[in-house]
């Protein structure tokens, strides 16, 4: 994929968004790729979490205006829908997703992070939606990730200002979970990654479902998918591995993920 390469650390696959000259702008090519990407992750039964983060100083900056500047409403509504179908596959994962964010995550940038479950930022990150600065909206899940995350009236000063904040700000938020010097980012990341992975992945991947689908529905229908999660798990080998041992009090644990 040549905009979007896929490297492999034990059980995370690495995905990063490789444009560096563009600042990593996404245009239709860079979609395209990493949509191809994000099916790989999803079939290598080798990879149980991921981490999406950007080539050089940029997370992903925007969509491409050069690309964009010349868009029909046709288009415009094309465009939308593709890069809106790529972040809702990479939000639908069964695999966790977490976002590696080491400069510039504006525009579409900011909402290809918030597609994924956890955010983590350098100290050199910037956020932001500044679409309506220059008439547009935002495009990609802007307009119902941000209200989602931050609260609807912080998403609207955010989108509606075009105010572009730093990662302090953004944590402060709660658009992002930490921010790390910039050579602690990936290192960080990759501790978490492999914490989550170090757990039964079947739990994980219901857990990131339950979680997922509840954010879209009322509580009674959301304890259901949860009360159906749990007997899934509890029918699991990796049930009576990690449940053996605790009783056994060995720190140890030998899951199968079946």
């Amino acid at each position: 994929m040549g905009f979007v390469k896929l490297e492999k650390q034990g059980h995370v696959g690495i995905m990063t968004i490789s444009r560096p000259e563009a600042l990593n702008a996404l245009n239709s090519a860079v979609l395209t790729d990493l949509d191809a990407v994000i099916d790989q992750v999803e079939a290598d039964e080798e990879i149980y979490v991921a981490i999406l983060t950007g080539d050089g100083r940029s997370f992903v900056a925007g969509a491409d205006i050069g690309e964009m500047k010349e868009f029909s409403a046709i288009d415009g509504k094309r465009f939308g829908v593709h890069g809106g179908n790529v972040f809702l596959k990479l939000e639908n994962m069964s695999k966790p997703v977490i976002a590696a964010v080491n400069g510039f995550a504006l525009g579409g940038g900011c909402e290809l992070s918030m597609a994924c479950d956890i955010r983590l930022a350098s100290e050199k990150a910037k956020f932001g939606q500044p679409e309506t600065g220059l008439g547009i909206t935002p495009g990609f899940g802007g307009t119902q990730r941000l209200p989602r995350i931050v609260g609807v009236a912080k998403a609207m000063e955010l989108i509606l200002t075009a105010k572009v904040i730093n990662a302090a700000e953004a944590e402060r938020i709660g658009l992002v979970s930490y921010v790390y010097p910039p050579e602690e980012l990936m290192p960080k990341a990759l501790e978490m990654a492999n914490a989550i992975a170090a757990n039964a992945q079947i739990a994980v991947c219901e857990s990131k479902r339950c979680i997922r689908m509840g954010m879209q529905t009322d509580i009674q229908t959301g304890s259901a998918f949860e009360a159906e999660a749990f007997g899934v798990t509890c029918g699991t080998e990796d049930k009576d591995e990690g449940m053996g041992a605790f009783l056994e009090k060995r720190a140890e644990k030998n899951f199968k993920n079946r």
